[in-house]
């Protein structure tokens, strides 16, 4: 490829990722989904209500379970921009875009420029990356802290700099702030793992190193105050049904390594498999040329062992490998990983030379494109969702013509052309998801509904209260009012009455039999929106999945 023809590729990858960044912000204004999601944003707002940054609280009770700094991250926002959706979700975003962007940097350190442009638009067109820019937690901190840790580290040690070395601890530091000490395995596992297979035994055993470890410990001493301040200096509090809890020694061990041999507070069952059947989904549509790679690598990494980089697959394989032996597992975990999939996805389609190769992959990935457009086509059949703009119908037919026409004008072999059109299936799939069938999906959490409708229709100024169960979390971020909560069996002190109430229409029942007086303002559909169902999605049989909510006003 001629100097001409890369400046052109080069443009139409700059257009490519620029669509894939806007796709991953067009979630921004889509409800926060409970109950994790929301939980984590209304710890943050209690920490502004509270102007209190060094304890969590949920219920007005201490909450031991994640570290701070994503919580800091969020009441910043929430301070500046006020406690709304896009204000939750803007700073996991950002952070995932700064991963985005030291994936670039990586790779073009490692390899070169067109390999890094690719490895940023397979890691933004990677499904779970997409859908987590949605349903944000700690993942998106977490992917661009861990990806800018291994990038600075990695610099600190071809460059023999100090100065790299102080950012790459810092940001190790922040990334142990945000999920705890196992956000050490895959920045570790990449330096370590490279200097071990090329025998850099001089460098693995570098004083830097140790300096690096002190620095990291100084740079989390925050964390750790918070903890000592709101649990270690507090032995009578009841965390977990137990006193004389340790904050640091839950940071250390019971919330990390007591998830991995199952003997902490916080439990479940592990499947050696299930990140493999994970990363089939969570890595689409790229997800069988992830594996074809690393494949690839180790079979000829084998071979020439000092002709190869290391650092991506030492993360990712170690990472990968510790978390299929856990106990406690669940599909977002494998997000931090995918910056590193992605690069080594990239260099494996970049040297792809010959035409078998090609034309299998080719086939392939049109299976892949086909199935997506399928589904895709399916659900919308099924779900028939309420939100679908004239405007995301124009954008979806659009993309879909591109699909057909564009690889062919804007690629000059095999690969890019199938490469651009496994982007573009993306573009289809996420734009339909965003601007559909999530929008129409969060009509059914009846709670951020119904806080936002109290929020406008409650001229009275009554107080407000809700019935607890145990999804609560976006009725009580979103309200934007004091709150209090009933028991379902109406115990706990009450509003001045009259007040108005959010309640499921069945524990309702249970009160008015007691001799309550309530009358409804407002009826809500229900559906516990994270755990999908074929009867829920299909249509015509979705009214038996689903239950009422109602706001009444008690008098």
């Amino acid at each position: 490829m001629n100097r001409k023809q890369t400046a052109i590729l080069n443009k139409w990858l700059y257009l490519f990722i620029g669509i894939a960044v806007l796709i991953n912000f067009s979630a921004l204004f889509i409800p926060i989904t409970g109950p994790d999601g929301a939980l984590y944003a209304l710890i943050a707002k209690t920490m502004v209500q509270r102007n209190d940054f060094v304890q969590l609280f949920y219920h007005g009770t201490d909450w031991l379970d994640k570290p701070h700094f994503p919580f800091w991250i969020t009441a910043i926002s929430f301070r500046i921009l006020g406690f709304t959706t896009w204000a939750y979700k803007l700073p996991g975003i950002l952070f995932l875009m700064m991963g985005a962007g030291y994936t670039y940097l990586f790779a073009k350190s490692l390899y070169n420029k067109q390999i890094a442009l690719w490895s940023v638009l397979i890691l933004l067109t990677a499904q779970h990356i997409v859908l987590s820019n949605n349903d944000v937690r700690a993942e998106p901190y977490l992917t661009g802290l861990i990806i800018a840790a291994v990038y600075h580290l990695y610099k600190a040690k071809i460059n023999n700099s100090n100065w790299q070395l102080l950012w790459g601890c810092i940001f190790t530091a922040c990334a142990i702030m945000t999920k705890g000490m196992f956000a050490v395995v895959p920045i570790g596992g990449a330096i370590v793992g490279q200097l071990v297979i090329t025998r850099q035994w001089k460098q693995l055993f570098n004083i830097r190193w140790l300096a690096a470890i002190v620095l990291i410990l100084i740079f989390i001493l925050p964390e750790l105050w918070c903890l000592y301040q709101q649990f270690d200096l507090h032995p009578e509090k009841v965390i977990y049904g137990q006193t004389n809890v340790s904050g640091i020694k839950f940071f250390f061990w019971d919330s990390q390594f007591g998830r991995f041999f199952n003997t902490g507070p916080i439990k479940g069952g592990g499947d050696p498999f299930f990140f493999v059947h994970t990363a089939l989904w969570a890595f689409l549509p790229w997800s069988l040329l992830m594996f074809a790679a690393v494949f690839q690598l180790i079979k000829k990494g084998i071979k020439y062992p000092q002709g190869k980089e290391w650092y991506c697959i030492s993360a990712a394989l170690l990472t990968f490998l510790l978390f299929s032996a856990s106990k406690f597992q669940l599909p977002h975990y494998l997000n931090i990983v995918f910056p590193f999939f992605a690069i080594i996805t990239a260099q494996y389609l970049y040297y792809i030379t010959t035409e078998k190769t090609i034309r299998g992959i080719g086939i392939t990935q049109t299976v892949v494109i086909v199935l997506l457009l399928v589904l895709i086509s399916a659900l919308q059949y099924y779900f028939r969702p309420a939100v679908l703009s004239l405007y995301t119908i124009v954008t979806l037919i659009l993309l879909f013509l591109l699909l057909i026409v564009l690889p062919g004008v804007a690629a000059q072999n095999g690969f890019q052309k199938i490469a651009f059109r496994t982007a573009l299936v993306s573009f289809i799939v996420n734009i339909y998801l965003n601007l559909a069938f999530y929008p129409s999906l969060m009509q059914y959490q009846a709670t951020s509904e119904a806080a936002v409708w109290i929020n406008t229709h409650n001229p009275k100024n009554l107080p407000v209260a809700e019935l607890g169960d145990d999804n609560t979390a976006p009725f009580e971020f979103y309200i934007n009012k004091p709150l209090t909560t009933v028991s379902l069996g109406g115990k706990g002190s009450l509003p001045a009455r009259p007040f108005l109430m959010y309640a499921g229409a069945d524990d309702l029942k249970s009160l008015e039999s007691k001799g309550w007086h309530t009358q409804t303002l407002k009826t809500f559909q229900r559906y516990w929106v994270t755990r999908l169902s074929p009867s829920f999605i299909n249509q015509k049989t979705r009214d038996q999945e689903l239950s009422t909510a109602v706001v009444v006003e008690v008098h």
